[in-house]
Protein backbone atom coordinates (compact mmCIF):
# COMPACT_ATOMS: atom_id res chain seq x y z
CA UNK A 1 0.00 0.00 0.00
CA UNK A 2 1.13 3.51 -0.38
CA UNK A 3 2.51 5.11 2.51
CA UNK A 4 0.63 8.63 3.63
CA UNK A 5 3.04 10.48 4.86
CA UNK A 6 0.61 13.92 5.97
CA UNK A 7 -0.19 15.77 7.78
CA UNK A 8 -3.40 15.58 6.74
CA UNK A 9 -5.94 18.39 6.77
CA UNK A 10 -7.64 17.39 9.79
CA UNK A 11 -5.31 15.57 11.98
CA UNK A 12 -4.92 14.71 16.10
CA UNK A 13 -2.06 14.99 18.36
CA UNK A 14 -2.39 11.01 19.24
CA UNK A 15 -3.29 10.49 22.93
CA UNK A 16 -6.55 9.73 23.68
CA UNK A 17 -8.35 9.28 27.13
CA UNK A 18 -8.12 5.56 28.67
CA UNK A 19 -10.96 3.92 29.15
CA UNK A 20 -12.36 2.85 32.60
CA UNK A 21 -11.40 -1.09 31.79
CA UNK A 22 -7.97 -0.06 30.87
CA UNK A 23 -7.71 2.23 34.06
CA UNK A 24 -8.78 -0.36 36.49
CA UNK A 25 -6.16 -3.03 34.74
CA UNK A 26 -3.29 -0.93 34.94
CA UNK A 27 -4.04 -0.25 38.35
CA UNK A 28 -4.12 -3.89 38.79
CA UNK A 29 -1.15 -5.11 37.78
CA UNK A 30 0.66 -2.40 39.65
CA UNK A 31 -1.30 -3.78 42.70
CA UNK A 32 -0.01 -7.48 42.03
CA UNK A 33 -3.71 -8.24 41.30
CA UNK A 34 -2.85 -9.38 37.33
CA UNK A 35 0.03 -10.75 35.78
CA UNK A 36 1.90 -8.62 32.66
CA UNK A 37 -0.15 -11.16 29.87
CA UNK A 38 -3.56 -10.28 31.54
CA UNK A 39 -2.80 -6.65 31.31
CA UNK A 40 -1.37 -6.97 27.73
CA UNK A 41 -5.23 -8.60 26.64
CA UNK A 42 -6.81 -5.26 28.15
CA UNK A 43 -4.41 -3.29 26.28
CA UNK A 44 -4.55 -5.03 23.06
CA UNK A 45 -8.46 -5.16 23.62
CA UNK A 46 -8.86 -1.79 24.17
CA UNK A 47 -6.54 -0.21 21.21
CA UNK A 48 -8.24 -2.33 18.92
CA UNK A 49 -11.76 -0.62 20.25
CA UNK A 50 -9.84 2.94 20.07
CA UNK A 51 -8.65 1.71 16.22
CA UNK A 52 -11.85 1.09 15.33
CA UNK A 53 -13.36 4.69 16.59
CA UNK A 54 -10.57 6.58 15.18
CA UNK A 55 -11.44 5.09 11.55
CA UNK A 56 -15.04 6.09 11.89
CA UNK A 57 -14.17 9.40 12.74
CA UNK A 58 -12.13 9.14 9.47
CA UNK A 59 -8.57 9.65 10.70
CA UNK A 60 -6.21 8.69 8.19
CA UNK A 61 -3.12 8.14 10.56
CA UNK A 62 -4.16 5.74 13.69
CA UNK A 63 -2.42 5.49 17.02
CA UNK A 64 -2.81 3.38 20.05
CA UNK A 65 -3.57 6.57 21.59
CA UNK A 66 -0.60 5.64 24.03
CA UNK A 67 -2.98 3.67 26.19
CA UNK A 68 0.28 1.07 26.84
CA UNK A 69 2.14 4.24 28.59
CA UNK A 70 1.62 6.03 32.17
CA UNK A 71 3.06 9.42 30.06
CA UNK A 72 3.54 10.40 26.52
CA UNK A 73 7.47 10.73 26.78
CA UNK A 74 9.01 8.91 30.07
CA UNK A 75 7.44 5.39 29.43
CA UNK A 76 10.24 5.69 26.13
CA UNK A 77 13.28 7.23 28.23
CA UNK A 78 12.84 4.00 30.61
CA UNK A 79 13.68 1.20 28.38
CA UNK A 80 17.10 2.66 27.51
CA UNK A 81 20.10 1.95 29.43
CA UNK A 82 21.49 4.36 32.06
CA UNK A 83 17.80 6.08 32.85
CA UNK A 84 16.11 4.90 36.55
CA UNK A 85 12.55 6.37 37.89
CA UNK A 86 10.90 6.76 41.57
CA UNK A 87 7.40 7.34 42.38
CA UNK A 88 8.09 11.51 43.02
CA UNK A 89 7.21 13.36 46.03
CA UNK A 90 6.59 16.77 44.71
CA UNK A 91 5.93 16.41 41.06
CA UNK A 92 6.10 18.81 38.84
CA UNK A 93 4.69 22.22 38.96
CA UNK A 94 1.83 22.71 36.28
CA UNK A 95 -0.22 25.72 36.62
CA UNK A 96 -3.21 24.61 38.54
CA UNK A 97 -1.51 20.96 40.33
CA UNK A 98 1.35 18.97 40.50
CA UNK A 99 1.79 16.66 37.73
CA UNK A 100 2.43 13.55 39.45
CA UNK A 101 4.98 11.74 36.86
CA UNK A 102 7.82 10.19 38.08
CA UNK A 103 11.28 11.48 38.75
CA UNK A 104 13.36 10.37 35.96
CA UNK A 105 17.44 10.54 36.11
CA UNK A 106 20.50 9.13 34.56
CA UNK A 107 21.77 6.09 36.57
CA UNK A 108 24.56 5.81 33.82
CA UNK A 109 25.46 5.65 30.02
CA UNK A 110 22.19 6.35 27.71
CA UNK A 111 22.24 3.00 25.32
CA UNK A 112 19.34 0.53 23.75
CA UNK A 113 19.95 -2.99 24.73
CA UNK A 114 17.90 -5.19 22.66
CA UNK A 115 14.27 -4.02 20.91
CA UNK A 116 12.85 -0.95 22.17
CA UNK A 117 8.97 -2.42 23.53
CA UNK A 118 7.98 1.06 21.62
CA UNK A 119 8.75 -1.45 18.62
CA UNK A 120 6.44 -4.10 18.81
CA UNK A 121 3.62 -1.37 19.80
CA UNK A 122 3.94 -0.16 16.55
CA UNK A 123 3.43 -3.42 15.05
CA UNK A 124 0.30 -3.95 17.13
CA UNK A 125 -1.31 -0.90 15.20
CA UNK A 126 0.38 -1.63 11.88
CA UNK A 127 -1.55 -4.24 11.64
CA UNK A 128 -4.68 -2.59 11.44
CA UNK A 129 -3.70 -0.28 8.53
CA UNK A 130 -5.83 -0.60 5.46
CA UNK A 131 -6.10 1.79 2.11
CA UNK A 132 -7.17 4.66 3.50
CA UNK A 133 -4.84 4.64 7.50
CA UNK A 134 -1.29 4.78 8.07
CA UNK A 135 0.17 3.86 11.71
CA UNK A 136 2.19 7.09 13.40
CA UNK A 137 4.06 6.37 16.31
CA UNK A 138 4.57 9.36 18.96
CA UNK A 139 7.53 9.84 20.65
CA UNK A 140 10.05 12.70 22.97
CA UNK A 141 11.82 14.50 20.87
CA UNK A 142 15.38 14.51 21.29
CA UNK A 143 15.33 18.24 22.72
CA UNK A 144 12.80 16.68 25.04
CA UNK A 145 15.26 13.91 26.19
CA UNK A 146 18.06 15.83 26.57
CA UNK A 147 16.40 18.62 28.61
CA UNK A 148 15.20 16.36 30.86
CA UNK A 149 18.71 15.57 32.35
CA UNK A 150 20.11 19.05 32.22
CA UNK A 151 17.47 20.68 34.60
CA UNK A 152 18.31 21.46 37.89
CA UNK A 153 16.51 18.61 39.60
CA UNK A 154 18.93 15.99 37.60
CA UNK A 155 22.07 18.00 37.48
CA UNK A 156 23.93 15.87 40.03
CA UNK A 157 23.12 12.59 38.76
CA UNK A 158 24.03 13.49 35.04
CA UNK A 159 27.24 15.03 35.80
CA UNK A 160 28.35 12.03 37.39
CA UNK A 161 27.36 9.87 34.57
CA UNK A 162 29.14 11.89 32.03
CA UNK A 163 32.18 14.55 31.93
CA UNK A 164 30.10 16.68 29.50
CA UNK A 165 26.84 18.11 27.93
CA UNK A 166 28.64 17.05 24.81
CA UNK A 167 29.10 13.47 25.40
CA UNK A 168 25.87 12.86 26.79
CA UNK A 169 24.06 14.42 23.56
CA UNK A 170 26.04 11.87 21.57
CA UNK A 171 24.87 9.03 23.60
CA UNK A 172 21.15 10.17 22.71
CA UNK A 173 21.81 10.51 19.28
CA UNK A 174 23.03 7.15 19.09
CA UNK A 175 20.13 6.00 20.71
CA UNK A 176 17.79 7.48 18.83
CA UNK A 177 19.13 6.06 15.72
CA UNK A 178 19.36 2.62 17.15
CA UNK A 179 15.98 2.84 17.88
CA UNK A 180 15.01 4.80 14.43
CA UNK A 181 16.86 1.88 12.76
CA UNK A 182 14.60 -1.04 14.87
CA UNK A 183 10.96 1.16 14.02
CA UNK A 184 11.93 1.75 10.65
CA UNK A 185 12.72 -1.73 10.00
CA UNK A 186 9.86 -2.99 11.39
CA UNK A 187 8.02 -0.79 8.49
CA UNK A 188 6.85 2.76 10.50
CA UNK A 189 7.06 5.71 8.41
CA UNK A 190 5.68 8.42 10.05
CA UNK A 191 7.00 8.86 13.10
CA UNK A 192 6.47 11.87 15.56
CA UNK A 193 8.53 14.25 17.89
CA UNK A 194 6.89 15.48 21.07
CA UNK A 195 8.44 18.48 22.18
CA UNK A 196 7.56 20.95 25.00
CA UNK A 197 11.46 21.71 25.65
CA UNK A 198 10.58 24.80 23.39
CA UNK A 199 7.88 25.65 25.51
CA UNK A 200 9.83 25.80 28.85
CA UNK A 201 12.67 27.70 26.76
CA UNK A 202 10.24 30.72 26.47
CA UNK A 203 8.35 30.64 29.41
CA UNK A 204 9.25 34.20 31.56
CA UNK A 205 10.31 31.65 34.09
CA UNK A 206 12.91 29.81 31.98
CA UNK A 207 16.07 31.30 33.61
CA UNK A 208 14.76 29.49 36.40
CA UNK A 209 13.63 26.49 35.09
CA UNK A 210 17.12 25.92 33.39
CA UNK A 211 19.17 27.34 36.24
CA UNK A 212 20.67 29.98 34.02
CA UNK A 213 20.81 33.45 32.64
CA UNK A 214 19.91 34.40 28.99
CA UNK A 215 22.91 33.78 27.49
CA UNK A 216 22.87 29.95 29.01
CA UNK A 217 19.10 30.01 27.65
CA UNK A 218 21.05 31.05 24.34
CA UNK A 219 23.27 27.80 24.41
CA UNK A 220 20.32 25.41 25.39
CA UNK A 221 18.17 27.11 22.19
CA UNK A 222 21.58 25.53 19.91
CA UNK A 223 21.70 22.49 21.99
CA UNK A 224 18.20 22.01 21.29
CA UNK A 225 17.89 22.73 17.92
CA UNK A 226 21.45 20.57 17.07
CA UNK A 227 20.11 17.52 19.28
CA UNK A 228 16.99 17.54 16.98
CA UNK A 229 18.59 18.23 13.86
CA UNK A 230 21.34 15.46 14.52
CA UNK A 231 19.06 12.53 14.42
CA UNK A 232 16.54 14.09 11.45
CA UNK A 233 19.39 14.51 9.44
CA UNK A 234 20.49 10.71 9.98
CA UNK A 235 16.89 9.32 9.92
CA UNK A 236 16.03 7.23 6.87
CA UNK A 237 15.01 8.88 3.76
CA UNK A 238 11.84 7.47 3.59
CA UNK A 239 10.99 8.07 7.13
CA UNK A 240 8.65 11.21 7.51
CA UNK A 241 9.00 12.87 10.64
CA UNK A 242 7.10 15.69 11.91
CA UNK A 243 7.10 17.25 15.46
CA UNK A 244 4.36 18.59 18.07
CA UNK A 245 5.10 21.49 20.10
CA UNK A 246 3.44 22.46 23.05
CA UNK A 247 3.47 23.71 26.69
CA UNK A 248 2.63 21.05 29.10
CA UNK A 249 -0.59 18.77 29.28
CA UNK A 250 -1.43 17.20 32.50
CA UNK A 251 -5.37 16.72 33.62
CA UNK A 252 -6.19 19.68 32.09
CA UNK A 253 -3.19 21.90 33.25
CA UNK A 254 -0.36 23.40 32.00
CA UNK A 255 3.20 23.93 32.64
CA UNK A 256 4.51 26.92 30.94
CA UNK A 257 3.25 30.17 28.54
CA UNK A 258 4.94 32.19 25.90
CA UNK A 259 4.92 32.99 22.11
CA UNK A 260 7.31 31.26 19.62
CA UNK A 261 8.93 34.69 19.03
CA UNK A 262 11.99 34.21 20.81
CA UNK A 263 12.71 30.21 19.19
CA UNK A 264 11.43 30.76 15.58
CA UNK A 265 14.82 31.22 14.13
CA UNK A 266 15.70 28.09 15.85
CA UNK A 267 12.78 26.08 15.83
CA UNK A 268 10.48 27.01 13.28
CA UNK A 269 13.10 28.04 10.18
CA UNK A 270 15.93 25.60 11.07
CA UNK A 271 14.51 22.58 12.41
CA UNK A 272 14.75 19.99 9.77
CA UNK A 273 11.19 18.13 10.14
CA UNK A 274 8.94 17.53 7.51
CA UNK A 275 5.64 19.72 9.44
CA UNK A 276 4.89 21.49 12.75
CA UNK A 277 1.88 20.29 14.87
CA UNK A 278 1.90 23.99 16.71
CA UNK A 279 -0.09 24.61 20.13
CA UNK A 280 -2.72 28.08 19.23
CA UNK A 281 -5.36 27.23 21.92
CA UNK A 282 -5.44 30.23 23.82
CA UNK A 283 -3.37 33.48 24.82
CA UNK A 284 -0.34 31.01 25.80
CA UNK A 285 0.74 30.35 22.73
CA UNK A 286 1.15 34.01 21.34
CA UNK A 287 0.62 35.59 17.86
CA UNK A 288 0.61 33.94 14.56
CA UNK A 289 3.57 36.00 13.67
CA UNK A 290 6.37 33.72 14.44
CA UNK A 291 5.28 31.44 11.43
CA UNK A 292 6.62 33.79 8.92
CA UNK A 293 9.56 31.69 9.39
CA UNK A 294 8.41 28.62 8.47
CA UNK A 295 10.25 27.73 5.37
CA UNK A 296 8.36 27.80 2.37
CA UNK A 297 6.46 24.59 1.41
CA UNK A 298 7.01 23.27 4.91
CA UNK A 299 3.12 22.75 6.66
CA UNK A 300 1.86 23.87 9.61
CA UNK A 301 -1.15 22.04 12.12
CA UNK A 302 -2.66 24.56 13.65
CA UNK A 303 -3.30 23.65 17.15
CA UNK A 304 -6.77 25.63 17.25
CA UNK A 305 -9.18 23.01 19.03
CA UNK A 306 -8.34 22.57 22.67
CA UNK A 307 -7.63 18.83 24.24
CA UNK A 308 -8.42 21.00 27.97
CA UNK A 309 -11.86 21.66 27.93
CA UNK A 310 -15.06 19.99 27.39
CA UNK A 311 -16.96 23.13 25.76
CA UNK A 312 -16.47 23.01 21.75
CA UNK A 313 -15.25 26.18 20.00
CA UNK A 314 -16.89 28.19 18.05
CA UNK A 315 -16.71 26.97 14.35
CA UNK A 316 -16.88 30.77 12.57
CA UNK A 317 -14.24 31.63 14.84
CA UNK A 318 -11.89 28.70 14.87
CA UNK A 319 -11.98 29.20 11.08
CA UNK A 320 -11.47 33.12 11.11
CA UNK A 321 -8.35 31.92 13.14
CA UNK A 322 -7.48 29.82 10.30
CA UNK A 323 -7.56 32.71 7.79
CA UNK A 324 -5.47 34.51 10.04
CA UNK A 325 -2.42 32.25 10.15
CA UNK A 326 -2.62 32.02 6.56
CA UNK A 327 -1.14 35.69 6.47
CA UNK A 328 2.09 34.14 6.94
CA UNK A 329 1.43 30.26 5.94
CA UNK A 330 0.04 30.16 2.99
CA UNK A 331 -3.52 28.58 3.49
CA UNK A 332 -2.56 25.01 1.31
CA UNK A 333 0.01 24.56 3.44
CA UNK A 334 -2.41 24.67 6.69
CA UNK A 335 -3.71 22.15 8.58
CA UNK A 336 -5.85 21.60 11.62
CA UNK A 337 -5.64 19.42 14.73
CA UNK A 338 -6.34 19.65 18.57
CA UNK A 339 -3.77 21.69 20.34
CA UNK A 340 -2.32 18.65 22.27
CA UNK A 341 -3.52 14.97 22.84
CA UNK A 342 -6.61 14.34 25.27
CA UNK A 343 -4.45 12.34 27.44
CA UNK A 344 -0.96 13.42 27.73
CA UNK A 345 -0.78 11.48 31.12
CA UNK A 346 -2.57 8.47 31.77
CA UNK A 347 -4.86 10.73 33.80
CA UNK A 348 -6.20 11.98 31.01
CA UNK A 349 -7.62 15.35 30.82
CA UNK A 350 -10.53 16.84 32.26
CA UNK A 351 -13.47 15.80 29.50
CA UNK A 352 -15.72 12.39 28.74
CA UNK A 353 -14.59 10.18 25.63
CA UNK A 354 -18.11 11.75 24.26
CA UNK A 355 -16.74 15.42 24.29
CA UNK A 356 -13.63 13.65 23.24
CA UNK A 357 -14.81 12.06 19.80
CA UNK A 358 -16.85 15.49 19.37
CA UNK A 359 -14.09 17.40 19.22
CA UNK A 360 -12.44 15.40 16.72
CA UNK A 361 -15.37 15.97 14.81
CA UNK A 362 -15.41 19.50 15.00
CA UNK A 363 -11.67 20.09 13.93
CA UNK A 364 -12.91 17.64 10.71
CA UNK A 365 -16.25 19.55 10.24
CA UNK A 366 -14.26 22.28 10.07
CA UNK A 367 -11.10 21.32 8.09
CA UNK A 368 -13.65 20.30 5.49
CA UNK A 369 -15.09 23.48 4.94
CA UNK A 370 -12.13 25.11 4.96
CA UNK A 371 -10.00 23.09 2.05
CA UNK A 372 -12.53 20.93 1.30
CA UNK A 373 -10.92 17.82 1.39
Amino acid sequence: MAVNYGPNRYDVVGSFLRPAKLKKAREDFSAGAIDAAALKAVEDECITDLIAKEKKAGLRFITDGEFRRATWHLDFMWAFEGIGHSTTEDGLPFHDEAAKIDDTYLTGKISLAGEHPFVEHFRFVQSFEDENTTAKLTIPAPAQFIEQFIMPMNRKATDAAYGSDALLEDDIVAAYLAFIEQVHAAGCRNLQFDDCSWGCLVDPKAELFFGTDQAGLARIKETLLRVNNRVLDAAPADLCINTHVCRGNFHSTWACEGGYDDVADALLANEHVNAFFLEFDDERSGSFAPLSSVPAGKKVVLGLVTTKRAELEDKHAVIARIHEAAKYVPLENLCLSPQCGFASCEIGNKLTEEQQWAKVALVREIAEEVWGD
